[in-house]
């Protein structure tokens, strides 16, 4: 096996940690000056960003590694990346400004903009940079045989998963939500009758395939720790836990769907003794 240029790899790095750095100020900026203290421009700078890093690896990584491999891994995170941001600029659009940012804002004692770009900006920052290490990663190092074919596949099989889950699942929300005979109901139907998150387990399984395809070399174990990090904040962080927190107050209907649905692996509905939602 070819060494694993460590050199390059480690250049990649700090690159795309200034990269992602600059990404960020760049979303405060826009936050406070252009949109008046509005932030949940923040999420579009989530999806993109990965986007924005995964190209920046490409065109470091160049001459040291395989170019079919980069080549993937570059379009499949920038696939998944823009069309995660596009659908989040355009759910918020003529919108109010999130929830969740408003009440970061009213918890803060002292200087809200320091408040928040220590609450926010700063650990999503961080985190991106974090979960990003598959894709900068595994750009690096040249490799052939069994393995390096066994997890091409795994790992593109899961990320088309993933992509299903989540572009299908965000497009029969807002099919569901456009309907006005829907409002103040709970969605159940098509891959929300079998888990309460497809979004959110598409995201994990995109991640999971982009972890597998930097397992062509040993240095790619790396990224176990990237996916664990995006599953467990999706399944139990800021992800499906603290979205269900604002939810089961309000939507009549929530506990029974709760009770019967999978919160966040796809399994088949639960029979209970209660009738669930429409």
């Amino acid at each position: 096996m070819t060494p694993y240029p460590w050199g390059a790899a480690l250049t990649n790095l700090w690159v795309t940690a200034v990269v992602v750095l600059v990404l960020f100020a760049g979303a405060l900026f826009v936050a406070l000056v252009v949109r008046g203290n509005r932030h949940d421009g923040i999420d579009v700078v989530w999806g993109a960003g990965f986007a924005v890093v995964a190209l920046t690896s490409f065109v470091l990584a160049l001459g040291d590694g395989d170019l079919w491999r980069q080549l993937l891994i570059t379009a499949l995170t920038c696939v998944w990346g823009f069309r995660l941001a596009w659908h989040i600029e355009r759910r918020n659009r003529g919108t109010d400004e999130d929830p969740r940012y408003v009440e970061i804002m009213s918890k803060a004692q002292g200087d809200p903009v320091v408040h928040i770009v220590r609450k926010v900006y700063v650990p999503q920052a961080v985190i991106m940079w974090v979960v990003s290490l598959p894709v900068q990663l595994g750009q690096y190092g040249y490799a052939s045989g069994a393995l390096a074919v066994t997890v091409t596949v795994l790992g593109v099989l899961s990320w088309a998963v993933g992509f299903f889950f989540e572009t299908v699942g965000d497009a029969q929300l807002a099919a569901f939500k456009a309907d006005p005979a829907n409002r103040g109901q709970v969605m159940d139907r098509g891959l929300w009758r079998y888990t309460r998150h497809p979004n959110y387990f598409g995201d994990a399984a995109v991640w999971w395939g982009l972890t597998l395809l930097a397992l062509h070399h040993p240095a790619g174990l790396i990224g176990l720790v990237s996916a664990a990090l995006m599953t467990w904040l999706l399944a139990r962080g800021t992800g499906a836990k603290l979205l269900e927190s604002t939810i089961g107050n309000r939507r009549p209907g929530y506990v029974e769907y709760v009770k019967r649905t999978s919160g966040f692996f796809p399994l088949p509905p639960r029979q209970t003794s209660e009738k669930g939602s429409p």
